[in-house]
């Protein structure tokens, strides 16, 4: 872009991560004229694919899996499933057990229940009646807490399942290991201490999209979703920049309106005093959460898990037992690194070849830790893998390992290495970041957050974005029926 074209925008948004990029897409289809300003040399910030072990292996640098693909509304309304290939095995994700036995979360719920034995029933009532209303859950939990459920019977059914499993009446209702812990699996993805509220409730959404249209990976890489908002920014008119470091709000072109895809601690450095002081004291009271180390490995086999269901699951959980990672996840909360860390895996090769060289495979993994660690865990992530795998290490190629402050040097975004933007926890996920129906609107005119420090939180949905620009079309340009976002092919 250059400086001519600079002054003719109306909408400037900082940040080309999945967030930034479904704002951008909104307002650009509504006929404005959008520049988008990224740090980086190339977009996707937590939707990247890059080679970071070998040439050939492309291994997605944040998120891998895609739950919220076919479920987010924006996505839905965006028709990204008729823009990129996207692939739902019929395994969503597995959770190897000691003993070489595993519990499986098929798409198909009732194909999943046979697999957990006696507590096979018990899981499917939990999870049933929100697996059959998965797109309503995408919906109330796609946006602010702080308003009327769209779906108020469905909220009540999340909410009842919500308040056994994240509270000590979690284990009521089964009477073995394999149902508990695979339920425990998906709620770690929270990186909350196990059992609370706020991590039930992101477990139990996550595992009815699972058992309705499964979850999804891009083939290609997560590169690919993010390459087809571009197209689709770019094809209406609007304009990326990349290699643009923006410090100050006066870094921008002059616009109408500035959407930020950045964290609070960002804004108060990028605004300054043009905050009014009592919405800086409110964005310096958020609080950021635990972080993630990740680990990726260039592979010369698959893994030879020792239960075989697994090597035909994308997505693995990895920690043992329930009451297993529940600690580990307590530790972490502690500030400690568990000796029994909880691992989440993905193995996306074993669906798209194209990930790796002919006979080759890519693993993707990472694993929690306090935040601001410098703490190396690859040797930790390969002994929990060769407890269930044994002789995985003798698979290996090369290794990329990334401390939880190597992530936060890569994305600001992820302050102290914590990937979901600040800590997801209730409180702050109704005040995300201060407590409003609109939390995406600042006190300023025409300056908006859209990162997932916003409502809903953390997750490549595209959400917080849509529902920024969405508001900003309504506050500053009057535009109150939402743009057309299908694809026209």
């Amino acid at each position: 872009m250059s400086e001519s074209e600079d002054g003719d925008l109306d909408v400037v948004v900082v940040g080309a991560g999945p967030n930034g990029l479904a704002a951008a897409v909104t307002l650009a289809r509504a006929g404005l004229r959008v520049g988008v300003f990224e740090r980086a040399t190339r977009p996707g910030g937590g939707a990247s694919t890059a080679e970071l072990t070998l040439p050939g292996f492309a291994h997605d640098v944040c998120s891998a899996v895609h739950p919220l693909a076919l479920e987010s509304p924006f996505f839905r309304a965006f028709e990204l499933d008729r823009r990129i290939a996207l692939v739902r095995p019929g395994i969503s994700f597995g959770h190897p057990l000691d003993g070489g036995v595993a519990a499986i979360a098929h798409r198909d719920l009732d194909r999943t229940a046979a697999g957990l034995g006696r507590d096979g029933a018990a899981y499917a009532r939990l999870i049933g009646p929100l697996a059959r209303r998965a797109s309503e859950v995408a919906e109330i939990t796609g946006g602010p807490l702080l308003r009327v459920p769209s779906h108020p019977w469905t909220a009540a059914l999340l909410g009842v399942a919500t308040a056994e499993q994240g509270t000590p009446a979690w284990n009521l209702r089964f009477r073995s290991d394999a149902a508990p812990a695979l339920l425990s699996g998906v709620s770690a993805h929270a990186i909350l201490p196990l059992p609370t509220l706020a991590a039930a409730g992101a477990g139990l959404a996550l595992t009815a999209y699972a058992h309705a249209r499964g979850w999804p990976i891009p083939l290609g890489g997560s590169q690919a979703i993010i390459d087809a908002l571009v197209r689709d920014l770019e094809a209406h008119g609007g304009r990326l920049v990349l290699g643009h470091d923006v410090t100050r709000l006066s870094d921008l072109p002059p616009a109408r309106v500035r959407l930020l895809d950045i964290t609070p601690r960002a804004l108060l450095a990028m605004a300054g005093d043009e905050l009014p002081e009592g919405y800086r004291r409110r964005l310096a009271r958020f609080r950021y959460g635990q972080g993630a180390a990740k680990v990726d490995f260039a592979l010369s086999a698959p893994v030879p898990w020792r239960s075989a269901e697994l090597r035909e699951a994308p997505t693995l959980h990895l920690g043992g037992t329930r009451a297993e990672i529940a600690a580990g996840e307590r530790e972490v909360a502690r500030g400690r690194h568990p000796h029994s860390p909880y691992v989440l895996v993905s193995q996306p090769s074993i669906v798209d070849p194209s990930r790796a060289p002919s006979g080759g495979h890519t693993l993707w993994t990472y694993t929690h830790v306090p935040a601001g660690s410098t703490q190396d865990r690859a040797e930790a992530v390969i002994g929990q893998i060769e407890r269930f795998a044994p002789g995985f290490r003798d698979t290996i190629l090369a290794v990329s390992s990334r401390t939880a402050v190597d992530l936060e040097h890569h994305n600001p975004n992820y302050p102290g290495g914590d990937i979901a933007a600040g800590a997801a926890d209730v409180r702050q996920l109704l005040a995300r970041p201060v407590l409003s129906a609109t939390p995406w609107r600042t006190p300023v005119p025409g300056l908006y957050l859209c990162s997932s420090s916003t409502s809903p939180g953390p997750g490549v949905h595209g959400l917080a974005g849509w529902h920024a620009a969405r508001t900003a079309l309504r506050d500053e340009f009057g535009i109150t029926t939402d743009p057309d976002l299908s694809f026209a092919g």
